[in-house]
């Protein structure tokens, strides 16, 4: 079999277009055989001394890491942060301990079995984005599995510019990466918003992950061609298809300049009308990347991270620590704090939930917020002091009735006296929003609008709960459409209860960061759209090159159709025929990197 322009297809993490030759790696160490020592506490101690000293060695190696880091990963070096912590976490530092001692179990063991754990507690929770955050207690695994063998790091370095094809890389390893030696990297694992996917983004190495069987392919030595707009890698390409993406790479540099020219400049119509582009972030260190893109403020911050990285609950105090960093790097422009969105069996710490048969449908988010109300104190609490120190906005996600959020407006209050008796700053005025990610939100929205200062719609949820698709499960993942009739006018209807209650209407799901939705929703009356940071310079591009008369046309035509096809072909003709040069790459370039 002739391996001949042959096509493995993946997933594109990080755009651009890449011709040269591979490096694979080696896998990375797998979970080590059981055996059980002997009731001696002298075996036990060697053990765990065995263990502990794994541990300081990761440790000693990732500070040195950190410290070697070149100025273009400064902004990277939290992700080492953070895996240095999760080396002395209970999750893995203290059960792997408890086993060793209790159970008798080997070094090896131990850990495998503590990580099987942590793994059972991310299995239930649906953002994929906070699911990714997975990755960080993986690679702090198999750094000490790698320790506890004998074996080397992984070495990106190379006498000549490769493409690196590796199972897996951690974003330790991607720290590693520099544009003089590697040209591209292709994984078998991974998703558009893992730490490694995020750094590729933000040093404009081109990626392609989730490539089965990348590393049985493919051989060091090959010569391929890296798509990272499609998704596609190409293996022992021809001399006319090389001359074909040849080409195409040339004409893609200069359409990326043409839109990093718009990143800096206002997201106004051609007709004047302005509109609002901001950034999705989960962590203080993701601000600097979303000024870098042009970011006109932050439309989404997700809460979850200090929740999901350590046993116990964070204070008041680490939360106002995090949410001040974000709103003092932003000023003067808005920070958008979501309140906490996740379910109780998710906790890293000592809460007792028992499992859920469906957690996207039971206790989470403001559900959860309004039962835990020490926890949800707490955290608004911390918004409230971190308001003091800038422009600062709350929402609370998943609403559904009118009860939650008066309820959750009710709590906010009560903290704010606390704070005042306390003597301690912040803006009474913060405006307050409710997330429309449910269709009784939708059905609600007029009376919802007489409590909230603002709507934010998050499209991720209100389409799979609308058209009862989950999104994730491939089997039914091509009938998740943001642009279903159902969906459009459900957005519609958001944006008609704001607009009499006069409100201001954002959307913070990936549709926002889609160009080939993004006129059709500024046709509807959605002017604020937050997505991720990497996609913001292509939709001010797009948004600077439309009328808002033209979408709103574009959008007016799409209702009156009937079928999901027919709203498909329309739009996907219209914005071609509109603008053919943005989308040869544009919708690759952006949305598939949109969170």
């Amino acid at each position: 079999m002739t391996r001949k322009n042959l096509v493995l297809e993946g997933i594109p993490a990080s755009p651009g277009i890449v011709l040269g030759r591979a490096k694979v790696l080696a896998e990375k160490v797998e979970a080590q055989p059981y055996y059980c020592l002997l009731y001696s506490p002298e075996e036990i101690n060697d053990e765990m001394g065995r263990f502990l000293k794994a541990v300081e060695q990761a440790e000693a190696d990732l500070i040195v890491l950190k410290e070697s880091l070149s100025p273009e990963y400064q902004e990277h070096a939290h992700l080492l942060d953070l895996q240095i912590l999760v080396l002395k976490e209970r999750m893995i530092f203290q059960e792997t301990q408890r086993l060793i001692r209790e159970e008798r179990y080997n070094a090896e063991w131990a850990l495998f079995q503590a990580w099987q754990k942590v793994r059972e507690l991310f299995k239930g929770i649906g953002d994929p984005y906070i699911k990714g955050r997975i990755q960080d207690v993986e690679e702090v695994y198999r750094r000490l599995q790698s320790i506890l063998a004998g074996k080397e790091a992984l070495s990106l370095s190379s006498q000549e510019p490769v493409v690196i094809v590796a199972r897996d890389l951690s974003p330790a390893e991607a720290t590693q990466m520099t544009s003089s030696q590697v040209l591209g990297f292709i994984t078998e694992r991974g998703g558009r918003t893992s730490h490694t996917a995020i750094i590729a983004q933000s040093l404009e190495i081109p990626a392609v992950v989730g490539v089965d069987f990348a590393t049985r392919e493919i051989a060091t030595g090959d010569a391929l061609i890296l798509d990272g707009l499609t998704g596609r890698i190409i293996l022992e390409p021809d001399e006319e298809l090389s001359h074909s993406y040849r080409a195409r790479k040339e004409e893609f540099e200069v359409f990326k300049g043409e839109v990093a020219q718009s990143s800096s400049l206002p997201a106004t119509t051609m007709d004047e009308y302005p509109t609002q582009i901001l950034a999705n972030i989960e962590l203080p260190e993701e601000v600097e990347l979303g000024l870098k893109y042009g970011a006109d403020g932050v439309g989404l911050y997700r809460t979850e991270f200090l929740y999901l990285r350590q046993r116990h609950l964070p204070t008041e105090e680490e939360l106002f620590q995090d949410y001040r960093r974000v709103v003092e790097a932003m000023q003067p422009k808005v920070v958008t704090i979501r309140t906490l969105d996740i379910g109780g069996d998710k906790f890293l710490s000592a809460l007792e939930y028992a499992p859920e048969m469906n957690p996207a449908l039971g206790l989470r988010a403001i559900r959860f917020c309004l039962k835990e109300v020490n926890i949800f104190r707490t955290q608004l609490k911390a918004i409230l002091r971190a308001s003091a120190h800038g422009r600062v906005r709350v929402m609370f996600p998943l609403i559904s009735s009118v009860r939650e959020i008066k309820d959750a407006r009710q709590l906010l209050e009560g903290v704010k006296q606390d704070l005042e008796r306390e003597g301690l700053p912040f803006d009474p005025r913060m405006p307050v929003g409710a997330m429309i990610e449910v269709p009784a939100a939708v059905t609600l929205a007029h009376l919802l609008a007489q409590h909230a200062d603002f709507f934010s719609i998050g499209t991720n949820d209100l389409i799979q709960y609308a058209l009862a698709i989950d999104r994730v499960n491939k089997q039914v993942a091509d009938m998740y459409q943001p642009l279903h009739p159902a969906v459009m006018l459900m957005i519609r209807e958001v944006v008609h209860a704001a607009r009499v209650a006069r409100i201001p209407v954002a959307m913070c799901g990936e549709m926002a960061g889609d160009p080939l939705y993004i006129p059709v929703l500024l046709g509807l009356g959605v002017a604020e759209l937050s997505m991720n940071a990497v996609a913001i310079p292509m939709a001010k591009h797009i948004i600077r090159m439309i009328t808002i008369e033209e979408a709103r046309k574009i959008a007016r035509h799409a209702l009156r159709l009937v079928t999901v096809e027919e709203v498909n072909d329309y739009v996907d003709q219209e914005i071609n025929r509109r603008f053919p040069e943005i989308f040869r790459f544009g919708r690759t370039m952006a949305a598939n990197h949109a969170i």
